[in-house]
């Protein structure tokens, strides 16, 4: 007797942006299209420095798997990302090829700092650590702890996306982007 066919209920499908609907038509407007596409295909550069790199290869690796949310292809030249993923302690020396690296990388790009180092310099709290990255670049999510758990870095891939899929086309574009780019020294 043949077992019968179970399916995973867990797995959840990509919400059809807002939209009208009609019998062989789909139309909705072009920033929800592109939001919906940028949000499920974001190319991770990982920058890990020191414990919370590992758990980062842990999210990566098949018990997490962080491709089933769309980053699969992992990046290792900044020109070809737009996902900065930095994870662990940062020294002022290397906060520079930070900043250029981050200034390498394709736009729109957007950044997740991982773990309390570089979140807020964790407990290094002394003269050659960098007090958090977003002293030399702007950052889009945190992720919390010392080393935070893959389940946390997922969560806040997971934000990120929310973000990004949320995200006007002219955002970059406003006024308010602008100040904070050259808040930065960023032009």
């Amino acid at each position: 007797m043949p077992r019968p066919v179970q399916y995973n209920t867990n797995v959840k499908l990509v919400k059809m942006p807002e939209g009208h609907i009609g019998e062989g038509f789909f139309a909705t407007s072009f920033s929800k299209v592109v939001g919906l596409a940028r949000k499920n295909s974001l190319w991770p550069l990982p920058f890990a420095t020191s414990c919370c790199g590992i758990e980062f290869m842990a999210t990566m690796g098949s018990n997490y798997d962080l491709a089933r949310f769309g980053s699969e292809r992992m990046g290792f030249t900044p020109r070809q990302c737009d996902m900065l993923l930095v994870a662990g302690t940062i020294a002022k020396k290397m906060g520079p090829i930070l900043r250029q690296v981050y200034l390498q990388m394709a736009e729109p790009r957007w950044v997740v700092a991982i773990g309390a180092c570089a979140c807020t310099g964790g407990i290094f709290d002394s003269y050659p650590v960098l007090q958090g990255i977003d002293q030399v670049i702007p950052v889009d999510v945190y992720v919390p702890g010392c080393p935070p758990r893959p389940e946390g870095i997922l969560d806040g891939i997971l934000k990120l996306q929310d973000l990004v899929g949320s995200e006007s086309l002219r955002r970059r574009n406003g006024e308010q982007y602008k100040a904070l780019m050259q808040s930065y020294g960023i032009q």
